[in-house]
C-alpha cells in the first residue's frame, strides 16, 4: 500500500469512526448506575458529569474546566463545578466516573463478538494520539483504566471521544469560529441544556457556516495520524465494534430533552 493509499484509508477510517465514537463514548454519563454512583459520593447527575468528566483536570478553577469543555455557558459551570467539588475532590470525581464507564461496559458489552479484537485496536489509535493542546484528551488520557475487556472497551471509547472533541475546539478556534456558535449551528436546540438563556443566541453568518466546515476538516487531520496507526485487520476490527455496540446500546435521553 503507497502512501496516498494509506491516508486515503486513515481518512475514511475517521469518517466512519468518529460519529460512532461520538454517539457512544457517552452512553454511560446519565445512564442509571452512574446517576447512582454520583448520588452515592453526594453529587446529583450534573455535578457528576461536570465533576466527573472534568475531574481529571485536577482540583482548577471552574474557567479551565469551561475552557476544556467548550459549548457550554461558563457561569454554569462554575456553579456545577464550584458545588460539587465542595463535596467530593474532583481527581476522585474523575476516576469514579471512568468507573463508571467500566461498569457500563461490563453490563452491555461482555460478549461483544470479536471483543478482545476491538479492544486492542482501541488500545491502539490511544496510544498513537498526540495529546499536545487537547487539555481534556490529555487528561482523562493519563488515567488508568479497567483490566477486564468490557469495562476497558467502555473507557477507551470515552477516552476517544474526548480525543475527537478536544480536537474539535482547537480547530474551531484555529479557524476563527467562536464555540458557542458552532454549538448553535450544529444543535440549535440545544441551547438551553448547555446553559444558555433564550435569546442568547449568536448570530450567524456564511462566513462562520464556511469556518466551521473548515475546522470540521481540521479535526480529522488532527486525528487521522492516531487512526492511521491501524493496519487493514484493526481498522475493521475498530469499525465491527463500534457498530455492534451501536446495534445493543440505546442512547439515554440528555437531561433536559
Amino acid at each position: 500500500m503507497t502512501s496516498d493509499d494509506r491516508e486515503t484509508a486513515a481518512a475514511e477510517l475517521v469518517r466512519g469512526a468518529c460519529p460512532l465514537i461520538r454517539d457512544l463514548g457517552w452512553a454511560f454519563y446519565f445512564a442509571p448506575p452512574t446517576v447512582a454512583r454520583g448520588e452515592a459520593l453526594g453529587l446529583d447527575r450534573l455535578q457528576f458529569y461536570f465533576l466527573g468528566r472534568g475531574g481529571v483536570l485536577g482540583d482548577v478553577e471552574a474557567r479551565v474546566v469551561a475552557s476544556a469543555f467548550g459549548y457550554f455557558n461558563p457561569a454554569v459551570v462554575a456553579a456545577l463545578w464550584d458545588a460539587g467539588r465542595a463535596v467530593v475532590s474532583p481527581r476522585r470525581a474523575g476516576r469514579e466516573f471512568l468507573a463508571s464507564a467500566a461498569e457500563f461496559g461490563r453490563e452491555h458489552l461482555a460478549d461483544l463478538p470479536d471483543g478482545q479484537a476491538f479492544c486492542d485496536a482501541l488500545q491502539a489509535v490511544q496510544d498513537a494520539a498526540d495529546p499536545v493542546g487537547l487539555s481534556l484528551y490529555a487528561a482523562v488520557s493519563a488515567e488508568p483504566l479497567a483490566d477486564d475487556v468490557p469495562g476497558r472497551t467502555m473507557q477507551l471509547v470515552a477516552v476517544l471521544r474526548e480525543l475527537r472533541g478536544s480536537a474539535h475546539l482547537l480547530a474551531l478556534v484555529a479557524s476563527g469560529v467562536a464555540p458557542k456558535t458552532a454549538h448553535f449551528l450544529k444543535r440549535p436546540e440545544a441551547m438551553a441544556m448547555f446553559g444558555w438563556p433564550p435569546g442568547d443566541v449568536p448570530e450567524v453568518t456564511d462566513a462562520d457556516r464556511s469556518r466551521l466546515a473548515a475546522a470540521e476538516e481540521l479535526t480529522d487531520e488532527l486525528v487521522r495520524p492516531a487512526f492511521a496507526a491501524l493496519d487493514g485487520q484493526g481498522a475493521a476490527a475498530l469499525l465491527a465494534g463500534l457498530r455492534a455496540m451501536a446495534d445493543r446500546i440505546e442512547l439515554p435521553a440528555l437531561p433536559g430533552a
